[in-house]
């Protein structure tokens, strides 16, 4: 059973959606595995708490 663990900013429900469903059936393309046996987590990290280039996300 994969788990398949993302780490992002935080988007609207609908991408998610749209992200697990794609992450989902690329697994079962390379894989062969159903459907059922793949896992996705979504890990929200707001712009207040990650930053890039020196800076915090939240100040850009």
């Amino acid at each position: 059973m994969p788990i398949i663990t993302i780490q992002q900013g935080p988007q609207p429900v609908e991408r998610k959606r749209e992200l697990v469903r794609r992450v989902t059936e690329a697994m079962v393309e390379a894989y062969g595995l159903p459907p059922e046996s793949v896992q996705v987590w979504i890990h929200e990290v707001p712009a207040d708490s990650w930053g890039k280039a020196g800076r915090l996300t939240f100040d850009k």
